[in-house]
């Protein structure tokens, strides 16, 4: 979602939406069409969590945040050589990074999703990944409308 516009540009010719809910709706019911390509896109378009983007601060403002609330912003050197070591395992597993919804997570429930979705088909992790992409994208449309 790092730049990602187009899949808003799809579901804008639906507007105006009744509430929030309604726009959220038509997100996910835009997911639920996308050729695996698509979603590929959204789903590589996410930072490695903990990764050299946040260590060089690299990082959009909200994924600093979302990341801080997970407590990534705050790891041992030891647990930083850990999450490296894992979205490399990921990556090489899947050919793709690892997608949490780091908000509702913490740095030790984040490992356990690690080592539980290395076991996972690669087509379960992209449907895991979008199912992450889309809480994210909940999160930031309520964060949006708060403000």
């Amino acid at each position: 979602m790092e730049g990602q516009t187009w899949l808003a540009e799809r579901i804008a010719p639906q507007r105006p939406f009744d509430n929030l809910e309604a726009l959220i709706e038509a997100f996910y019911a835009a997911a639920n069409t996308m050729t695996e390509a698509e979603k590929m896109i959204l789903i590589t378009s996410h930072p490695d969590l903990a990764g050299k983007a946040a260590i060089d601060g690299l990082l959009s403002a909200t994924s600093q945040q979302e990341q801080a609330a997970a407590g990534l912003d705050r790891l041992t050197p030891i647990e930083y050589d850990t999450f490296h070591q894992r979205n490399a395992a990921y990556k090489q597993t899947f050919g793709f990074p690892f997608v949490i919804c780091a908000r509702e997570n913490t740095k030790i429930s984040i490992l356990m999703a690690f080592e539980a979705r290395l076991q996972n088909s690669r087509s379960q992790e992209i449907e895991t990944g979008m199912n992450e992409v889309l809480k994210i994208l909940r999160l930031r449309l309520l964060d949006l409308v708060q403000k």
